[in-house]
């Protein structure tokens, strides 16, 4: 009996970067046997040439096998794509991939066998950040990137996949800011699997765009304990012990006094940013 993998990508005005993550995709290894995988690509209130770029794959994709859908939605908003994504999906796992993405060849092969069984599963891959332009995000990421919630935990940012029955914890998606934080945290840890193959991601380039998205970030995590508070049991975020925070400023103190200036200046009211779609990093 064929099962399907469908991959759902919503994607407001990523003509930047829509060609490589498609390419990456693209050059993923064969799923399982008795596997198909299946492409919806939303396009959300795109002004640029997102929808022609990512068009131009579907030859690409047919010579796999795979199906490869692209909707044209003239309202932007993640909230709407998501819904339509799953609307039109037909897979009994979900991938949801942001643009901004490159997996590895084998993540989606090890997700599908991650998520076979016939419990509620969620599951991701290793995530690394792409070198950026900017010295200053290439500090901050030096430190974040040796976080535990990004070394050992499963993150979920930028991709997370659940199988059928742990997509059916809830129906339609919440009107939220952090709906891979949401996602997350409807699984314990125990039903939360880190895959060893990884995938690419950029940070944000430039201080006050990082401080942005982490005001962001902490913005998606409160309204999640006010909307849901029942998933909070399901956090298990570790925090840096003072050791830890020591260790980090030896080793690299600009990458950890990056990281602790950001984070300060989070609590300022400088860079406000009320959107609710943003790049998340």
């Amino acid at each position: 009996m064929n099962q399907t993998l469908s991959v759902i990508l919503p994607a407001h005005n990523e003509a930047e970067y829509i060609q490589d993550c498609a390419r990456a995709l693209l050059a993923s290894a064969p799923l399982p046997a008795g596997w198909q995988t299946d492409v919806v690509i939303v396009a959300n209130g795109c002004t640029d040439t997102t929808v022609v770029l990512a068009n131009g794959f579907r030859d690409a994709a047919e010579h796999l096998g795979w199906t490869w859908k692209v909707l044209d939605l003239k309202q932007g908003g993640k909230l709407g794509a998501l819904q339509a994504g799953d609307a039109t999906a037909t897979g009994t796992i979900r991938a949801y991939l942001d643009a901004d993405v490159q997996l590895d060849p084998d993540l989606l092969p090890q997700i599908v066998k991650a998520l076979s069984a016939d419990v509620s599963l969620y599951a991701s891959g290793s995530p690394r950040v792409s070198r950026a332009s900017s010295w200053i995000t290439r500090a901050y990421a030096r430190c974040w990137a040796t976080l535990p919630f990004v070394t050992t935990g499963v993150p979920g940012f930028g991709l997370f996949a659940v199988n059928a029955k742990g997509r059916a914890r809830w129906n339609d998606w919440p009107d939220i800011i952090s709906d891979d934080t949401f996602a997350r945290l409807s699984f314990a840890p125990t039903e939360r699997i880190r895959v060893a193959a990884g995938y690419t991601w950029p940070m944000v380039e430039g201080f006050a765009n990082l401080v942005k998205v982490r005001r962001r970030q902490n913005a998606g995590v409160d309204e999640i304990k006010r909307k849901f508070p029942e998933l909070m049991q399901n956090d298990d975020t570790p925090g840096v012990p003072l050791s830890g925070k020591f260790r980090r400023l030896i080793c690299d103190p600009i990458g950890f006094g990056m990281y602790v200036t950001v984070s300060l200046a989070v609590k300022t009211p400088l860079f406000r940013d009320k959107s609710n779609w943003a790049r998340g990093r």
